[in-house]
């Protein structure tokens, strides 16, 4: 990583100084194939790069970005340069530039197994190599040479050499001629986004057809790809559905038609991300197939991406922020659009419940980590960009904007929308941009608001108020706000306040009411005289972004009712607001526990249900008593087994508690009848026990040294693919044995042997709870490396190592002094490496919070 930072100072010079007027790359990808004794050897493709571009002071001196193992030639205005003195491995000097400048650069680039720049992948279950570019934020410098910055956009014109019967996709449509695939010009473009996937794929076609108010029509090919291993399982068809209601959403919305022609859709291995927005060519991991039977929350979380994507490229690509400091011009934006198309759109009307429960509960972690940051970020330079693909930036953010949308109007929200696509199109902007434009069409001011929710960080908390009258109705109603010390902003919030009373064994709102809340008090008129209520939840509706606390009475309603509620958004705020309890040790961790054992099984949303069960194990993980975890473990798997017993047979319900018994069986009775299920000796009726299910049976039995290595094979052998491969690497790390953790420790830290996808694995593996005590020596062996590593290995490795590895399972006093004292001695350490170190050490302080709030309940 040394030497290959870039700085928002020196891309705002370069900005200033230079304007691109566009690149022509050429690709030689042959050497993808072929034979080689070592796979881990590094591997080299030729590029050749042309950019033309201007400066507007000649004479003056500036460089190019390219990452690559060796350079071959620079030629600059038809001067040949000593790549010797020009090329320092990240950089090339540019001196004496003219007021129009041609540089020429022929380098080899390096295959990636990060998932950075070129990937490559070999599918283990028939050899075939799979290829696929991945950039965000400052990748496509290891592809090819470039001016790597997000306000140098260009035209771009590919050209690429593939081994013999591949099929090669980028950005523009392409065709093969005398052995070279060449694709169409682009619009002007960000380098962060141009795109390349090339390999033996899977590839379906379809097509969208709109014809607008004017009578032109716009005929959009539409594609979708992914590995032949992975065809018979590819659901093309859903895929393209939800693509053609997206476009037609964003059409009726937008009112610019989509810019970038065709629309591909490639579903990659070992990827990184969730997907990217490459215009006309989006990649995904591939783990959006499904190999197995999934809920339909899975269904839905797919739909959202792909429609999140979309929406990029309008707001990203077609109007693309200037630096990293507004990266939430695209990424909250689509955050948002992705779940306002979702339920507008799709059959998945439920989206805003996921949203509520799920995204904003990334968000709330993140605006209490000492990270937090404002919404638009102080990006000094490409690390902290890296970094800031968090919560705040996309959930925190949309549901900004979601407040925005109410505060403006929805109708002046898109027509604001409109007029910034039209006024900046292929162009580049900043806060401001956008500001003025919603300004002009809804009237209002939004500089204050902008400072209050835009421009500042931290989460506020709203708690009811309630006094009664001597017959027992509401007098008098409050909305209390607070805000943290650090972050004392106290914010304008637009919040519904519903009343709820248990009838009939059902809890009902029968009453509600809006409120603008400013300062710390706010009294909700509306309410006074209401009959006195069970339950008072603020933020009914989902209209803000804060922390919702409970009055006393409320919250004794919860504890009896909560699953009385007949309102699954009502019902999946009440959940989330306990589980901030729980974080903050208000609540203790096997109190929030008992009320998933209670109430979970009523759930009738799946999503929110994966979201109990996942927020149950960590729980029980982090926020419980060490001494009272055997006891809590025992009843979570008693619970999940009485839940997978009484579930509907064949349900997503009875496939959701099947998962989380797995997760949380640890008795010699559990994991017994895992084996019976994997075996086919115990049965429950409508479970079908699929390949990933048997992965998801497999783990606790190789955490728990049940299931060894040989079993493990013979899984493998069973599922011979890069899926199963994955699953078996995780299983392998998960044995609890100390040379089993020995082995995996050495596989991540002291080597780079491994793809992405595997040190991934390994870490889940080798980080299981179950034998905390053979991963207490790695805690001093963690500090001592992870200066090393951050310097050793690219940036995605060594996030993964720095969270991934993390000593939280060693959740004491002595641990926490270990994370003071290594931050006090490395203050030079890197600014992103000392961010990561002090989020993983606000965990565990949090842990250690939540445990001590846990054993106060239990004296």
């Amino acid at each position: 990583m040394p030497g290959e930072n870039l700085s928002r100072d020196e891309a705002q010079e370069r900005a200033a100084l230079l304007s691109v007027d566009g690149y022509d790359v050429s690709l030689d990808l042959r050497s993808a194939v072929g034979d080689r004794d070592d796979e881990r050897a590094p591997r080299t493709f030729r590029s050749v790069t042309t950019i033309r571009f201007r400066c507007a002071e000649p004479g003056a001196t500036s460089f190019a970005d390219l990452i690559a193992p060796s350079v071959t030639a620079v030629s600059l205005n038809g001067r040949d340069l000593d790549p010797g003195e020009v090329f320092d491995g990240a950089r090339i000097l540019l001196e004496d530039l003219a007021a129009e400048n041609e540089l020429v650069v022929d380098a080899q680039c390096a295959y990636s197994r990060t998932g950075e720049g070129m990937h490559r992948f070999v599918d283990p279950e028939d050899g075939e190599v799979y290829l696929y570019t991945q950039y965000e934020p400052a990748d496509s410098r290891r592809v090819f040479a470039n001016f790597e910055q997000p306000d140098l956009k260009a035209p771009f014109r590919f050209e690429v050499r593939a081994p013999e019967g591949w099929v090669v996709w980028s950005n523009g449509v392409g065709d093969l001629t005398d052995g070279v695939w060449r694709f169409a010009e682009t619009k002007p473009i960000s380098t962060y986004i141009t795109a390349v996937v090339a390999g033996p794929y899977h590839y379906v076609t379809d097509s969208y057809s709109r014809t607008f108010d004017d009578g032109t029509t716009l005929e959009i090919p539409l594609g979708a790809m992914c590995r032949k291993g992975l065809a018979p399982h590819f659901d093309s068809d859903d895929v393209f559905l939800v693509t053609k209601q997206g476009l037609d959403f964003f059409h009726d919305h937008f009112d610019y038609p989509y810019p970038f022609g065709k629309y591909d859709q490639a579903f990659v291995p070992e990827y990184n991300l969730g997907a990217m927005e490459n215009p006309g060519l989006v990649t995904f991991r591939e783990e959006f197939i499904f190999r197995g039977k999934v809920t339909q929350a899975s269904y839905e979380g797919r739909a959202n991406v792909i429609l999140h994507e979309m929406a990029h490229m309008w707001f990203g690509d077609l109007v693309t922020m200037e630096w990293w400091d507004d990266l939430w011009l695209k990424e909250s934006f689509a955050d948002f659009m992705g779940a306002f198309s979702l339920v507008g759109a799709t059959r998945f009307k439920d989206g805003w419940i996921t949203f509520a429960n799920r995204r904003k509960a990334w968000a709330y972690r993140a605006d209490q980590l000492p990270s937090t940051h404002p919404i638009t970020a102080d990006i000094r330079d490409l690390q902290d960009a890296k970094l800031n693909f968090d919560g705040i930036t996309y959930a925190k953010g949309a549901s900004v904007l979601k407040q925005l949308v109410a505060y403006v109007g929805r109708e002046a929200f898109l027509e604001g929308a409109r007029r910034y696509f039209k006024r900046n199109a292929y162009g580049n902007t900043r806060l401001g941009d956008l500001l003025s434009v919603l300004e002009e069409t809804s009237g209002r001011d939004l500089a204050t608001w902008s400072r209050a929710w835009l421009e500042t960080a931290g989460v506020n908390s709203l708690t009811p108020q309630v006094i009664l009258s001597a017959d027992g109705r509401i007098t008098e109603l409050s909305v209390l706000q607070e805000a943290a010390e650090s972050h004392p902003e106290l914010r304008p919030h637009r919040v519904a306040v519903g009343l709820y009373r248990s009838e009939a064994g059902a809890l009902t709102r029968y009453a509600r009411a809006e409120v603008d809340v400013f300062g710390p008090r706010t009294v909700v008129g509306e309410l006074a005289g209401s009959a006195a209520p069970d339950l008072v939840l603020v933020n009914d509706d989902d209209l803000t972004y804060c922390k919702i606390r409970f009055d006393e009475t409320s919250l004794a309603t919860l504890r009896s009712h909560l699953g009385d509620i007949t309102d699954p958004l009502a019902r999946a705020l009440c959940w989330s607001a306990l589980w901030n309890l729980t974080r903050d040790a208000l609540m203790p961790g096997r109190d929030f526990i008992d009320l998933v054992l209670r109430f979970a099984g009523r759930e009738s949303d799946i999503g929110v249900l994966q979201m109990l069960h996942a927020w149950a194990d960590s729980a029980l993980t982090f926020y419980a008593a060490p001494e009272w975890r055997e006891t809590g473990a025992r009843l979570l798997a008693d619970g999940a087994l009485k839940e997978l017993r009484l579930a509907e047979p064949g349900s997503q319900h009875q496939l959701t508690w099947a998962r989380f018994f797995a997760a949380v069986a640890s008795s010699e009775a559990d994991l017994q009848l895992l084996q019976g299920l994997l075996e086919g000796t115990a049965k429950i009726d409508g479970l079908d026990v699929d390949q990933e299910l048997r992965w998801t049976l497999l783990e606790p039995l190789a955490a728990h040294g049940t299931a060894d290595e040989s079993v493990l094979a013979a899984e493998l052998a069973r599922d011979d693919t890069a899926s199963g491969k994955r699953h078996q690497v995780r299983c392998l790390a998960a044995r609890p044995s100390a040379a089993v953790k020995a082995q995996a420790w050495a596989s991540v830290v002291e080597s780079d042997a491994l793809s992405n996808a595997l040190v991934e694995a390994t870490i889940a593996g080798f980080t299981q709870p179950s034998r905390r005590e053979l991963l207490a020596p790695y805690a001093a062996k963690y500090f001592a490396a992870i200066e090393r590593v951050w310097t050793e290995r690219s940036i995605q490795i060594g996030m993964d190592v720095v969270k991934g590895l993390f000593p939280s399972l060693q959740d004491s006093q002595e641990t926490l002094d270990a994370t003071d004292a290594w931050l006090a001695a490395h203050e030079g350490a890197a600014p992103a490496l000392r961010r990561l170190v002090l989020e993983a050490r606000d965990d565990l302080a949090r842990t250690l919070r939540g445990q001590a709030c846990d054993r106060a309940a239990a004296v």
